[in-house]
């Protein structure tokens, strides 16, 4: 809990910076790809408004979201973001919401587009545009806002949204919509759990990526034949709940006594699955903010 300017009545300055903390933590992990990054913007947020005349301030929401932004583009600037670090080697950072469960407001801001694939493809915007199309198309802050921070006019502003919109739309990406990648990964468990070895070479794709994080380390096989060959014999163990596991289709299941058992991610192009990532160490899944059993 931060420390409340001494000027200000400590509670409701501290609530009303909590009722903004998941929006701005939320801008600014789009912004940088780091959770740790995120967090740490966000104290930095708050430690500027504590030694701010809060009663000053017309819309704490958009002072709030202005100096995370720039304190994100100063981070963006000097190169000092943290890549997402394991839980083990190789291990990122997971946001999991089952299916019939409300996603988080940024995840429904960025609809089909959000995860780990967007963020690799905002990584090859500049600074400026990274920020100019996170606020804008993600969170909707006006383009004049969004001037303030990047000292430009909003015309500016627009112009740039504009050209980083461009590149990403134009970056490869997954095919197919939300619905149609879930028929594809329910047809690759149907096909795991009843052994269908055809059935699962018709889903995957022929160089298709396998890695799975066990507590003896990270193994990956490459392979459609191969990584039938692991599913068919995995079977029932890819049964659990449909997820979505940082944008993406996904399964979690757990143990009898509800502790995470197995968490699984998709990514499905053309048809075809191309990437698996699945979780069996019980130690970094003991680590991971996981929904409670269904």
């Amino acid at each position: 809990m931060p420390e409340a300017h001494p000027a200000v009545p400590a509670g409701p300055l501290v609530d009303a910076f909590e009722s903004h903390r998941d929006r701005l933590r939320a801008v600014a992990y789009r912004v940088l790809g780091s959770h740790a990054d995120a967090e740490d913007v966000v104290q930095e947020a708050w430690l500027r408004l504590s030694r701010q005349d809060a009663g000053a301030i017309d819309n704490l929401g958009g002072w709030l979201t202005t100096v995370v932004g720039r304190i994100s583009l100063d981070v963006l600037r000097s190169g000092r973001t943290r890549p997402e670090v394991a839980l083990d080697d190789g291990l990122p950072e997971f946001t999991v919401t089952l299916d019939e469960a409300p996603a988080p407001e940024e995840l429904v801001a960025l609809g089909e587009s959000v995860g780990l694939a967007l963020l690799t493809v905002l990584d090859s915007l500049r600074p400026d545009e990274r920020l100019a199309f996170v606020l804008h198309d993600v969170f909707a802050v006006p383009h004049a806002e969004i001037g303030t921070i990047l000292g430009k006019s909003a015309d500016a502003t627009k112009m740039l949204t504009s050209r980083a919109r461009r590149k990403v739309q134009a970056a490869p990406r997954s095919a197919g919509g939300a619905r149609e990648q879930r028929e594809v990964v329910r047809a690759f468990l149907a096909a795991a759990g009843e052994g269908r070895f055809e059935e699962l070479l018709r889903v995957l794709h022929p160089e298709v990526e396998f890695t799975v994080h066990t507590p003896a380390g990270r193994f990956v096989t490459i392979g459609a034949t191969e990584v039938a060959g692991r599913a068919r014999v995995a079977g029932g163990s890819a049964q659990g709940h449909a997820a979505t596991v940082n944008g993406l289709p996904g399964v979690i299941s757990w143990h009898e006594d509800g502790t995470p058992r197995s968490l699984l991610a998709f990514t499905v192009a053309e048809g075809r699955i191309t990437a698996i990532t699945a979780v069996v160490d019980p130690a970094a899944l003991a680590l991971m903010e996981l929904p409670d059993p269904v």
